[in-house]
């Protein structure tokens, strides 16, 4: 008798502990729409940056999710959350008439071949192998950002086929690290004498297709994947995609409005910080 009510207990504070679990990582998800949104606004840096190694972690702690499949998670939900914010950012850079739509007309087909050859590459990589290649990429962010290292103009934008190898290169790096491109378009595009003002636009309007064939590239690859966590498609996990897309398109426009407020320079330089910290973590991981 007493055994059996010590069983129930035990039961009962393992039930309590599942669901207090289940809490801390909803409330997380949400905290990380919060500062993805806001960083998007407020540094024109895309969310995947943020999204990706904070999932990691998250996930990571999730009984459910084999390790062997930790990072390729990551990666497609975070091109999945891109997909919703990459359109409010594209409707106000519209309205504004700086996306440079022919430049986006001519990028997109190779962005999205690109990124499909990604999500395959990144499928045939093991989850350790996406990991350092992600804390190696994060960490040249950081020393962009921290040097404040900017492209100085070399040429004009080059032609159709130029355009389409430079959506090849990006749309596959993208995939691999789980972003909408942000960081790499925009430095291309000021190298080829584009507008700063043009350029984050254009690129905030590239993203779509990136997040868009990434989703269907990282769903397709694991589709067949074993041992997936309930609620996944392939390799999109949608209890986060849920949590963190909604949340971070909400948050996204008070980043803007800080941007005209905050010391936008000085931010980066802590942002840079933060990103060197975690990718010397995850190479550490």
């Amino acid at each position: 008798m007493v055994v059996a009510i010590i069983d129930q207990i035990s039961w009962l504070g393992k039930i309590k502990g599942k669901r207090l679990e289940i809490a801390m990582d909803i409330v997380s998800l949400l905290l990380l729409g919060v500062v993805a949104g806001i960083l998007a606004g407020l540094l024109g840096i895309g969310g995947g940056v943020v999204i990706v190694p904070v999932l990691f972690w998250i996930l990571g702690a999730n009984a459910e999710i084999p390790a062997v499949h930790l990072m390729h998670i990551a990666l497609g939900t975070s091109l999945a959350t891109i997909i919703i914010t990459s359109l409010s950012s594209i409707h106000a850079h519209h309205k504004r008439g700086a996306v440079q739509w022919p430049i986006v007309r001519k990028l997109a087909p190779s962005l999205v071949i690109g990124t499909l050859l990604g999500a395959v590459i990144a499928d045939a990589l093991p989850s350790d192998g996406l990991r350092l290649f992600f804390a190696v990429f994060i960490l040249l962010v950081s020393i962009r950002l921290g040097f404040d290292i900017q492209v100085s103009p070399h040429r004009q934008t080059p032609g159709k086929l130029g355009l389409g190898v430079a959506g090849l290169v990006i749309g596959k790096l993208s995939a691999l690290v789980g972003i909408g491109g942000g960081t790499l378009t925009v430095p291309f595009l000021l190298w080829c004498n584009t507008p700063i003002r043009h350029a984050v636009a254009t690129s905030a309007a590239s993203g779509f297709p990136i997040a868009v064939a990434g989703t269907i590239g990282f769903m397709a690859t694991g589709w067949q994947a074993a041992d997936l966590p309930a609620w996944s498609s392939g390799y999109i996990y949608w209890p986060a995609f849920v949590a963190i897309a909604p949340v971070s398109l909400l948050f996204a426009p008070l980043g803007a409005k800080l941007a005209y407020t905050l010391p936008v320079n000085l931010l980066k330089r802590f942002f840079a910080v933060y990103l060197a910290v975690v990718g010397i973590n995850m190479l550490l991981s």
